[in-house]
């Protein structure tokens, strides 16, 4: 039978629906996914952006009451993939065939960097300097040259769809008997953007993931941008039934009575002194009105350094980043939760990974724990440190257990304190979880062989 945490209101009445519906398939419920049961009474104008609906996809509903209901249901996992079947466009390929064919390309600033990516040519990265005289020094690296002519197999299940185009020989990477740099370019949908460059991440020595976001590919089902975090149901009531079922009606009553006197409680409560510690800012990484990638900026303002660093080391305080409908938190050495809260429902939480020392060092014998930063003078210093957080909630999509890896990376800001989170998912139920901060330059260099974080001395 079909699990039914933790929206188990809305399990049930799907599962009452399977029944009366006489067996039509029901769409494939995820944690990952949030859904809203809405009742519009006789009245429908089904939504014509965000979540595609077609009214032919509806089940029928009886209650215990017989009261019966007419629900449309999102085109979320069976009828996107019924959606793809029909597709006869362009390939992903072809739609971004302009891209290459032009003499375009995009750049992301950094506070040392600058990155280049001329699409189907080649990735650099370099670093101006002026000296006496007007005189320019650069100095570069190109991360890949020349698409291959071979596409990368085409990702599956993903909630951020991407098609991946691996660039190869690049600049000899002295870290690795020169061997060329190489890097897979992931270029995802977004309706409003403008090829930007979204983010550049050396995954292992000298290979990298650079992410672009490109109108090019919403017109292909498969990568179309997903506009809304929540994916709404319309139950309809039929003649002789009530506009909502009369003992959900009920229930919703006793609910909002219960929490009266919390309610009041709160209001009366004085702003506790953690909350007077700490100030957020949480800023999506957003083009125009729409929102992809989860990332959220907070500023600790009255932690001293050395505070701080071993408050968070020793995981008893932690990042919270995030906007929209998931939040995250995380805590180091410890574990890695998505949550939402709500006024009404209260807090969802899913386990995306737990610390466990012993996985994580097996992990890193076969993945880059640390990777590194070549200064001018030829050495070398700790630029991102990466671990691994398994044994999450069991994932719908797989029956595995949610897995994430944690990159910690070194960031400048002009705020000492500002911490930056971001969630990817480039398969379904394993994760990536950034975390870009000041105050991780101030550690990385404690950085031992599995990448494990002490405090300086």
């Amino acid at each position: 039978m079909r699990r039914c945490r933790p929206r188990a209101l809305l399990c049930g009445l799907l599962l009452a629906a399977a029944v009366a519906s006489g067996g039509r398939a029901l769409p494939h419920l995820s944690d990952d996914v949030p859904f809203r049961v809405n009742w519009p009474g006789t009245e429908l104008s089904l939504p014509t952006t965000g979540v595609l609906y077609r009214e032919d996809n509806y089940i029928l509903m009886t209650t215990a009451d017989k009261e019966r209901y007419k629900c449309v249901l999102p085109l979320t996992a069976g009828g996107a993939e019924e959606e793809e079947k029909e597709y006869r466009g362009p390939a992903p390929g072809e739609l971004l065939e302009p891209l290459f064919k032009q003499s375009s390309c995009s750049y992301r600033i950094e506070s040392y960097w600058t990155y280049e990516v001329c699409h189907g040519k080649y990735i650099r990265q370099y670093h101006e300097e002026k000296e006496t005289g007007q005189k320019i020094n650069i100095q570069e690296y190109y991360l890949g040259n020349m698409m291959m002519k071979t596409p990368l197999s085409e990702p599956e299940g993903q909630m951020t769809p991407y098609y991946p185009v691996e660039m190869g020989n690049g600049t000899p990477c002295s870290l690795r008997q020169n061997l060329p740099r190489s890097s897979t370019v992931m270029y995802i949908c977004h309706p409003e953007a403008k090829h930007e460059i979204l983010s550049v991440a050396e995954v292992t020595t000298c290979e990298y993931e650079v992410v672009i976001l490109t109108p090019l590919l919403c017109n292909h089902p498969k990568y179309r941008f997903r506009a809304s975090p929540v994916n709404d149901i319309f139950c309809q009531s039929l003649p002789g039934s009530p506009l909502k079922p009369h003992n959900l009606e009920q229930l919703e009553k006793q609910q909002e009575m219960m929490k009266m006197p919390f309610k009041r409680a709160k209001e009366e409560e004085a702003p506790s002194t953690k909350e007077e510690k700490f100030s957020s800012i949480h800023k999506p990484v957003a083009i125009g009105s729409h929102q992809l990638l989860t990332v959220g900026t907070t500023l600790i303002s009255k932690l001293t350094d050395d505070q701080l660093i071993k408050e968070f080391l020793s995981g008893s305080y932690c990042f919270h980043g995030g906007v929209g409908w998931w939040k995250y938190e995380f805590c180091y050495g410890k574990y890695v939760h998505q949550y939402h809260e709500d006024k009404e429902s209260g807090k969802t939480s899913v386990v995306v990974g737990t610390w466990n020392k012993e996985e994580h060092i097996e992990w890193s014998r076969k993945n880059a724990a640390r990777t590194y930063y070549l200064k001018e003078d030829g050495t070398q210093t700790v630029r991102m440190v990466s671990h691994f957080y398994g044994n999450g909630d069991v994932c719908d999509l797989t029956d595995k257990p949610r897995q994430v890896t944690v990159k910690l990376k070194c960031k400048e800001s002009d705020s000492p304190h500002a911490v930056t989170i971001y969630m990817l998912e480039p398969h379904s139920c394993q994760y990536i979880l950034g975390v870009e901060s000041p105050v991780i330059c101030k550690i990385l260099d404690t950085a031992d062989e599995y990448g494990l974080l002490s405090v300086p001395s």
